[in-house]
């Protein structure tokens, strides 16, 4: 699957996201931060676009209502941050920690997850068009109720992930892991797994194997 990469300019001129204060939008763009630290904010309807962000902490920070466009973030920590009814499109998160994120009712268009740990995170109640997770981590990660699209699960850890009132038909989470997934079996319709995974899954809905 083919997904489309963040559109970022070649030389950014650098600034610190505090800067973000001095913004009448609260907008960032066409800008770098580095080793930025913006923790235990709370700032409305914050838009970011054409950026890199590397080596920042956002942690416990309210995001609600965010938009984020073209935006590469590497080495980042958003755990416990608020980002519900957001926009997020064109989008790397890699070698990110994004433990326990609000997601709540958020969209999701051609983002890429990548070496990146999603413990506890909710996505519920979102939509996520051609989204890669990619070897991340998303032990006991809320999918309820999503409307998933063109998603690769490419050797995840899903243990204890909850996709209740969620369809994976013609989502392929054959090469990741899990000892336990919340998920009817209605919803499995469809759902490309492997041999292995399609045991687990029997043992699960109590079925008793016999060779």
């Amino acid at each position: 699957m083919k997904i489309d990469s963040p559109k970022i300019s070649v030389e950014l001129p650098t600034r610190n996201f505090q800067d973000i204060f001095y913004e009448e939008d609260h907008e960032l763009e066409m800008c770098q931060v580095v080793d930025s630290v913006f923790e235990n904010e709370a700032v409305g309807r914050v838009r970011l676009s054409n950026m890199m962000i590397k080596n920042c902490r956002f942690n416990h920070t309210d995001f609600k209502n965010i938009d984020i466009t073209d935006v590469s973030f590497e080495n980042c920590d958003f755990s416990n941050a608020n980002l519900s009814k957001s926009s997020i499109h064109r989008v790397v998160f890699k070698n990110s920690k994004l433990v326990g994120v609000d997601f709540t009712e958020s969209r999701f268009g051609n983002i890429q997850f990548d070496n990146s740990v999603l413990n506890l995170t909710t996505f519920a109640n979102s939509k996520l068009e051609k989204v890669r997770f990619q070897e991340t981590l998303l032990k006991s990660t809320d999918f309820y109720e999503c409307k998933l699209k063109n998603v690769e699960f490419k050797h995840c850890n899903l243990d204890g992930a909850n996709f209740d009132q969620t369809s994976l038909k013609g989502i392929d989470i054959s090469t990741s892991t899990f000892d336990t997934l919340t998920v009817a079996i209605e919803d499995l319709n469809g759902c490309k797994v492997s041999s292995y995974q399609a045991i687990q899954f029997a043992t699960l809905m109590g079925l008793v194997i016999k060779e």
